[in-house]
């Protein structure tokens, strides 16, 4: 009885008139439409949270170690071999974090400076890999200067905006510990730049810049102390897990702030906005699911004649039922099916020609990644066939209540 209502399906959809023939069509391009788009904004959504992810995580760190009551670590060093014991744990490096005034011949500006040990940096940052023009380094061996300077590495728009490049000079100016009730001057150091970095990110690209940390130590007036540690684990995902370990280890005169804390606001807004743009480009496959509903009640009234031919030879209302139904989750399934290929074709034409592009200093990054999940498709699938079951619902009905009396009379 199955392979007979399949026939039947089967033929219906291929027979018709012109109209009914068009209309399934377009609903079916209806559905497809509906269905790359859904996958499409998902692949993207996908793309751009794990791109973040990765750049702002290879920048920052997986877990972040602060102290409690005051603004500095002074024993960072037994803080490392601490952590560094513990399990998961890949590395730590410490770091001085502060904002400064920096000046170059063309130009001044407001940037933040961080002081890091470039040996132990490497450990925790993708930093060393971000060079691309210049070296991971703070030496000056190629630079001829006899003045007591450092090295340093800037984020590649900030160094378009200074108008420098590698070997030109820059100022640091600090006030940080000064008494400023009473007429003082700000510390002044000089720097040349070793090294350009590109992380993607615009926000550390346009205003991060690395120097030595006893450069950073002097400049803002510290001892031999830090402002707070990196940790790099062994999978991202472990942070909640490695967290309370460390405050156990740690105590309570330190805080232990894993990366999807630190950002949550940041990864909680991408989520949501996930979820929202899903059950907005959901409506689409609505649309589609009311020209389904025309579509099968015009092939019911089309019908009609057959559908009484089928009754009186001792075919059921609910066999009737089950062929438009039957047609309603064929045009759904032939829509999901191209709307799946459309939007892998999208997301590979993306992926390898980045046609769209995305203004770095509003979304961080400068393009638009995409990345496939599997799952995503599978769920906008499985949401568009339950639409395209119901919206056969009705139809079905009304062709399988048809009277047989009543279609032989016409």
């Amino acid at each position: 009885m199955v392979y007979f209502e399949r026939f039947i399906a089967r033929r219906y959809l291929r027979s018709g008139r012109f109209f009914t023939s068009v209309s399934t069509w377009i609903t079916t391009l209806g559905v497809t439409l509906g269905v790359a788009v859904v996958c499409f904004v998902m692949s993207m959504h996908n793309g751009f949270e794990n791109e973040l992810r990765v750049r702002l995580l290879g920048t920052t760190s997986h877990i972040t170690i602060f102290p409690s009551d005051d603004m500095i670590i002074h024993d960072y060093n037994e803080v490392i071999e601490r952590v560094e014991s513990i399990d998961n744990v890949v590395a730590a490096s410490p770091f001085i974090y502060y904002k400064a005034a920096i000046s170059s011949e063309e130009a001044g500006d407001g940037i933040v400076v961080r002081g890091i040990d470039l040996e132990k940096e490497s450990r925790t940052a993708n930093i060393a890999r971000n060079i691309f023009y210049g070296d991971y380094s703070f030496d000056l061996i190629d630079i001829d200067s006899t003045e007591n300077a450092a090295g340093m590495l800037m984020g590649s728009n900030l160094a378009g905006r200074l108008d420098v490049t590698v070997g030109d000079p820059v100022v640091l100016y600090s006030l940080k510990g000064e008494d400023l009730r009473h007429s003082t001057r700000p510390r002044v150091a000089k720097f040349y730049i070793t090294g350009v970095f590109e992380t993607g990110m615009y926000e550390f690209d346009a205003e991060l810049a690395y120097i030595p940390l006893e450069a950073a130590q002097r400049l803002f007036k510290m001892d031999d102390v830090v402002t707070a540690i990196h940790l790099k684990l062994t999978d991202i995902y472990l942070a909640d897990k490695v967290a309370p370990r460390l405050r156990g280890v740690l105590g309570d005169s330190y805080e232990v702030v894993p990366w999807n804390i630190l950002h949550k606001n940041l990864f909680t807004w991408i989520s949501l906005e996930k979820k929202i743009l899903f059950i907005g480009f959901i409506l689409i496959v609505l649309v589609a699911a009311f020209s389904i509903i025309s579509t099968l009640v015009m092939l019911a009234m089309e019908k009609r004649s057959e559908i009484g031919i089928l009754k009186t030879i001792g075919s059921t209302t609910a066999s009737i039922r089950r062929i438009f139904i039957l047609n309603g989750l064929v045009i759904g399934g032939i829509g999901i099916i191209c709307g799946w290929a459309l939007a892998l074709a999208a997301a590979w034409i993306q992926n390898k020609y980045s046609l769209i592009s995305l203004p770095g200093e509003l979304y961080f990054i400068n393009y638009l990644p995409i990345r496939v999940n599997p799952l995503d498709f599978v769920l906008a699938g499985a949401v568009t066939l339950v639409i395209c079951f119901l919206a056969a619902l009705y139809p079905a009905l009304r062709a399988a209540n048809q009277s047989v009396v009543d279609v032989l009379r016409q």
